[in-house]
């Protein structure tokens, strides 16, 4: 492995202003110097992270267009208007829906038939507003006279263009970045707070926050109208799909009061098990999965959702997660659970693949990963891209064939400090004519190319990252909260850390590191990849398991005797009703 593949345990810094502002709240000292490695001169309150509540909610009136939007969803809803929800097939798309859905329905009483289901197949629609969607709504009879759109839009101008010529009013709820030349001006409203000119004070929120906060806003109007009675139930309920979606879409939980509100209550209503799509999904992971946690939608649920997307057709998961009875719901996630373990086998042989084809990039220091995987699925390529950056600190795009003769279709993934979405924009100014369209976030955006391009196109991607880079070495890092002293490794660790949950994206659950000597070790799994051992930790003993820490047929990477230094999580190990403390390791090497 060289220098330049080689992962350094690199500790956090931590702001000292949050640190005394966390002891002085009453937090632990541990408690406090994870809050201070991840906030730095919070523009929330304090309280406001660390206890979330929604009435740290910003009232949805603050959305440009929101007053607007909620005006023509009113007037579709008391007309009797055939209305049109399309949403992207990701989880944040799927969760949108079904809030849009259930609000207009159990609600507001709009009959079923009055709506029409419109989400993308990623393979044979594309991403957002695609043409494919845009003639299938066309070709609808009887014809929506409104589009709601959510997760997708922004950047659709020509797509509404032909709704409007079609006489489909379309109002955009999204949260992705608007292009350059601003909204799409033949949209009716456009809601996303990512517009220059929204008042809204957090533009990090999901696209099924900015969905749910229209139902709400457009709630309000229908009571004020006299449409609806005074006593119609609120939106709380929907928090939980809110929850799942902004956890799985990868939003910011860190300096984001409404974020940590909303998925901590939709926790909460989660775990009541009321609804079938939770029940038979904690029958699949488990009696030890409960309560489910934030990281059991990101790494549990959300893939589940995702998998049929990728794979195939999105409505199974839709249904999956509006199905009235758990027998409905479980046949569903039957479907989702076979997906994903072909997406599961298609990942392994992908990122392989890719591995091989990353080394002579990687032996030219690149700064970016470009690579085109001809037999690759376009449906794995974001999760290919995101296993790259983890193993080579870089950013990554993947490329695959495209749904169109003579074009590619890319996801990428970036690190701290790169914003891909700002860099694909450069790329197209350097090339123009080479993307064909583009959007995404600062961490993850997705592509069509030309084909013919390709090769310019890796020099104009490279120039616009180098120029963000500013000549910094990239190498992967893993960034650790410091070590732990052999005492504090027990379960009051863990009831210490997840009070100060929710964990995700710019919060991430605590990473500790420290230096063991392995007691044993042995290559467990299917396909013996993973490692589990017992360690010794200054006298106590505590077991831990790596998971990958070895391709299959490798030989393990440690055994007794041997002094390693590593990163990992505390977690918690239930076996026959009793709990005990286990180490997630997630690197390690041996000490020469």
């Amino acid at each position: 492995m060289s220098d330049s593949t080689r992962p350094r345990l690199v500790q956090r810094q931590r702001d000292a202003v949050v640190e005394q502002q966390a002891l002085a709240a009453g937090l632990s000292p541990l408690q406090a110097r994870v809050l201070a490695g991840r906030i730095s001169t919070p523009k929330n309150a304090l309280e406001a992270l660390i206890e979330p509540s929604l009435r740290h909610l910003v009232e949805p009136s603050c959305l440009k267009d929101g007053q607007r939007a909620a005006e023509r969803i009113a007037q579709a809803v008391s007309e009797g208007e055939q209305i049109g929800i399309l949403t992207d097939y990701d989880v944040d798309g799927i969760t949108s829906h079904v809030v849009i859905l259930r609000t207009l329905v159990e609600l507001f009483g709009v009959p079923r038939s009055r709506i029409t289901s419109l989400i993308g197949h990623r393979i044979n629609d594309g991403y957002g507003i695609s043409q494919p969607l845009v003639e299938r709504t066309l070709a609808c009879s009887p014809r929506p006279t409104l589009v709601i759109s959510a997760d997708c839009g922004s950047s659709d101008e020509a797509r509404i263009a032909r709704l409007k010529e079609g006489g489909v009013d379309v109002v955009v709820t999204d949260h992705h970045a608007v292009p350059v030349e601003g909204p799409p001006p033949s949209a009716y409203a456009v809601v996303n707070p990512s517009r220059l000119d929204c008042d809204y004070p957090d533009r990090t929120i999901a696209g099924c926050m900015v969905s749910w906060l229209i139902m709400a806003l457009t709630r309000t109007l229908l009571i004020d109208t006299g449409v609806l009675p005074a006593q119609t139930p609120k939106l709380s309920a929907w928090l939980s799909y809110v929850a799942l979606g902004t956890v799985a879409d990868c939003v910011s939980l860190g300096d984001s009061a409404i974020n940590r509100a909303v998925v901590s209550y939709g926790l909460q209503i989660i775990n009541r098990m009321q609804e079938p799509c939770w029940q038979v999904m904690a029958e699949q992971l488990g009696d030890d999965s409960l309560p489910f946690t934030a990281e059991t939608l990101g790494f549990q649920m959300g893939p589940r959702i995702n998998a049929r997307s990728r794979l195939d057709d999105p409505y199974a998961a839709l249904h999956f997660m509006l199905a009235s009875d758990t027998a409905t719901s479980r046949r569903y996630l039957d479907l989702l659970e076979q997906d994903n373990q072909s997406r599961k086998a298609i990942e392994a042989e992908m990122v392989e693949a890719a591995k091989r084809l990353a080394m002579p990039q990687l032996q030219q220091e690149a700064p970016v990963l470009t690579l085109f995987l001809e037999e690759g699925h376009a449906g794995v390529q974001g999760i290919v891209a995101s296993r790259l950056v983890q193993a080579f600190g870089r950013p990554c795009v993947v490329l695959t064939p495209g749904s169109a003769a003579g074009q590619l279709a890319a996801s990428g993934r970036s690190i701290e400090g790169v914003h891909l979405r700002d860099a694909l924009e450069r790329a197209n100014a350097l090339l123009p004519g080479a993307l064909v369209r583009f959007g995404g976030h600062a961490g993850a955006a997705g592509f069509t190319l030309v084909a013919s391009s390709l090769t310019d196109f890796e020099g104009a991607l490279r120039q616009a990252i180098g120029e963000q880079l500013n000549g910094r070495a990239l190498f992967p890092v893993i960034h650790t909260d410091g070590e732990l002293e052999a005492t504090q490794l027990d379960l009051a660790l863990l009831d210490e850390i997840e009070r100060l949950g929710p964990y995700g994206r710019e919060f991430e659950a605590p990473l500790f590191e420290g230096q063991f000597v392995v007691r044993q070790a042995r290559l467990v799994g299917s396909d013996g990849t993973h490692l589990m051992m017992e360690l010794d930790a200054n006298g106590r003993t505590v077991r831990a398991i790596w998971f990958r820490a070895v391709s299959a047929g490798q030989p393990a990477p440690l055994a007794a005797g041997m002094v390693m230094r590593c990163a990992f999580r505390p977690a918690r190990n239930r076996f026959r009703g009793r709990e005990s403390l286990q180490m997630m390791v997630e690197f390690a090497q041996a000490l020469h």
